[in-house]
């Protein structure tokens, strides 16, 4: 086989349901929808909204969200098709390698390394933020050499807690994904019902003088928002790496995707709305975590307590379920033999035991030393490439009759897969010039691992 053929290498569907490495089916629709809330509602409903509406957006975020949330519904339903159809673990790239090939598959799950990883990594910084905040209260305080992440400057080497809570959950996940879930489930149903008390209490205390103007920045302000913001979507995703342990996939998939996310953007826009509706835009401008300013300018201290306790949690169930998927797609990549085959062993819990504990330590590494804001829009780039990919996926899965007969379908074909890859690439457009010089680093990176190792080593070239 020529290096050009290995290139589009197909996968097809009976291969894949002979390999020897399979995942137990333990989860259901609830199950689903939890782990995309966990996933979504986390670091980006926090930090995020103030952060843009202070200099990017102001009260126009909420059109922002919108834009974004958009986006994310119509490639929810793009995911939705191929989950139900394909119902293994590795989400886009396992999608891409049946529809475009092995090089195709491999690039997109190159991006998707970038995108677990790097969220990982990042709200686990958010995450050490909120928790060294928390501890001041009780006058306990980290060292400041092991306090945050590398800067000099600032005497600070190493985020002990960030690094912390990633192998935690590496630990917990090694357990199994039905002793995980139960845990985010709890953990989700928390930060959803703080979440909730903000929007409720925030509501009696807005002014709508704040909303003037109501576009600060202009339409451009909007665009760059709702690019930015994209960062409080990324995760719904994750959902799809777990279609290999879902059970009767064909309807529970569709109903996790597309669920999780409609709660998710109802809260954010509903969120932001009261946030810059309580303060004027203008105050945000330098805040670290907005949600509590507002609430100690109306005088509900006892509710920002409340609620760093909240961003906590949710932090927590972020990491969880993006550690959980990107453990997935090592297992998925590994099976297919274009990573080490030992990120594909199950351990005793049915769970990819080895590869989740070198995840953890990996990504406990860089969140320990690299800045959180060095890595945000680095997996907005990734994630908004994964989706277009899937997109555009839509239009080769339908040609394909082993599976276009079977599972949900995206309405309004092809008008909806059409949107989505158009809307994703404009949004890729607005990101900065200094993103699209790393991901490009990263792009090449990846094909020279993929030259001398994957396509080497692809179970497909072996058989």
């Amino acid at each position: 086989m020529t290096k050009v053929n290995s290139f589009f290498r197909k996968k097809n569907f009976h291969t894949q349901e002979k390999s020897k490495h399979h995942l137990n089916k333990t989860l259901g629709a609830f199950d689903l929808t939890m782990l995309g809330v966990g996933a979504v509602v986390g670091g980006g409903i926090f930090i995020l909204p103030g952060e843009v509406a202070s200099v990017i957006a102001g009260p126009g975020i909420i059109i922002s969200f919108i834009i974004a949330g958009i986006a994310c519904c119509l490639a929810a339903l793009c995911y939705s098709e191929f989950a139900s159809k394909l119902p293994v673990a590795g989400s886009a790239y396992t999608y891409s390698y049946h529809v475009f090939g092995e090089g195709i598959a491999w690039i997109l799950g190159w991006s998707l390394i970038l995108e677990y990883g790097l969220a990982v990594a990042a709200i686990a910084s958010g995450w050490s933020s909120y928790m060294k905040s928390l501890l001041a209260g009780f006058n306990l305080h980290i060292p400041t050499v092991i306090s945050s992440a590398y800067d000099p400057k600032a005497g600070t080497y190493f985020d002990l807690l960030a690094f912390l809570v990633i192998m935690v959950i590496g630990i917990l996940l090694s357990f199994g994904i039905r002793e995980s879930t139960r845990v985010n489930n709890i953990m989700v149903l928390v930060k959803i019902a703080v979440v909730v008390l903000f929007i409720i209490v925030g509501a009696f205390y807005v002014k709508p003088d704040n909303w003037t103007p109501f576009l600060p920045f202009g339409v451009q302000g909007v665009i760059t928002g709702a690019s930015t913001v994209f960062f409080a979507y990324i995760g719904f995703d994750a959902v799809s790496s777990a279609a290999e342990e879902v059970k009767n996939p064909q309807k529970n998939m569709p109903i996790g995707i597309i669920s999780s996310l409609a709660v998710c953007t109802f809260l954010y826009i509903l969120l932001s709305a009261v946030l810059t509706g309580v303060v004027p835009y203008t105050d945000l401008v330098g805040v670290s975590a907005p949600v509590a300013f507002a609430l100690q300018a109306i005088n509900q201290n006892w509710i920002a307590g409340l609620l760093s306790v909240g961003a906590i949690v949710g932090m927590t169930t972020v990491v969880l379920v993006m550690s959980y998927g990107g453990t997935r797609l090592l297992f998925a990549m590994g099976r297919d033999g274009l990573l080490p085959k030992s990120f594909s062993k199950i351990g005793k819990n049915d769970t990819p035991v080895r590869n989740t504990m070198i995840f953890a330590t990996v990504m406990g590494l860089i969140a320990s030393v690299v800045p959180m804001a060095d890595l945000a829009q680095l997996i907005n780039i990734g994630t908004l490439f994964a989706f277009a990919m899937v997109s555009i996926g839509i239009f080769f899965l339908r040609r394909n009759p082993e599976l276009n007969q079977k599972g949900f379908k995206t309405p309004f074909y092809p008008v909806v897969p059409a949107l989505s890859f158009l809307l994703c690439v404009y949004l890729m457009l607005n990101l900065s010039k200094t993103t699209w010089i790393a991901f490009g680093i990263w792009f090449v990176l990846g094909l020279i691992v993929y030259t001398f190792y994957g396509r080497k080593h692809s179970a497909l070239r072996l058989k």
